[in-house]
């Protein structure tokens, strides 16, 4: 498999290549966004890790410039902020996952592991109301369509396939992010409403409704 790896800290870089290398990943690195997206069109890759603050383009840019040329190629962000707004954004800007700095390398390598799964996973397309779940194109299907990250589908694939039953967050952490990390419970609310956004796109006759407490479910909308 082979990973670029966006990041202008050539420390981190030099270590994460090191980790990756013994993985048995081939990973080439890329240190400004510029750099991250010329290297992207000169050859192929299975994933890209793309750190948020980059000279030239910052990770945002990168993202943003490849989704707009239709690729879906798995992102994993790099980011030192925090805060859910920067994480909202990250998914909203097109990216399939994220995580904070600093890291284990354990979870580093159990996020790529997840991705390259997704990739590489085979279903059949999913229905529910008015929409349509492809898993080649990553894309939910209404009234017109819109491109999910790895685990924007992840979770309406869950959703759908459980349509009208109740999930706990704590079984959609163990659906969508089956590894064992120290991702915050909250995780899921980001991807809940990253998702709601998408839906309201393509005009989806279904909502996710929360029931405090309990967790979410798909169900018809009135």
């Amino acid at each position: 498999m082979k990973i670029l790896l966006a990041e202008d800290n050539r420390e981190l870089v030099s270590a994460i290549v090191s980790v990756l290398t013994i993985a048995k990943y081939d990973c080439v690195p890329a240190f400004d966004g510029v750099m991250a997206l010329t290297r992207l069109q000169e050859d192929d890759y299975d994933l890209l890790i793309c750190d948020i603050m980059m000279p030239r383009k910052d990770g945002f840019q990168v993202v943003k410039e490849l989704r707009a040329s239709g690729s879906n190629i798995p992102i994993l962000m790099l980011t030192a902020r925090a805060e859910i707004d920067d994480k909202v954004l990250a998914l909203d800007t097109g990216a399939d996952d994220y995580l904070t700095k600093p890291f284990e390398v354990k979870e580093l390598l159990a996020r790529i592991r997840a991705l390259l799964r997704r990739k590489e996973k085979v279903a059949d397309a999913y229905h529910f109301a008015n929409l349509t779940l492809d898993h080649e194109t990553f894309e939910l299907v209404g009234e017109g369509k819109v491109h999910l990250t790895n685990k924007e589908y992840l979770l309406m694939e869950t959703l759908m396939h459980h349509h009208d039953t109740l999930l706990s967050t704590e079984r959609l952490m163990e659906s969508v992010w089956d590894y064992d990390s120290e991702a915050e419970i909250n995780v899921v609310w980001a991807y809940i409403t990253s998702l709601r956004r998408k839906m309201e796109q393509v005009r989806a006759k279904a909502i996710i409704k929360a029931v405090r407490g309990q967790g979410y479910r798909l169900e018809e909308s009135q």
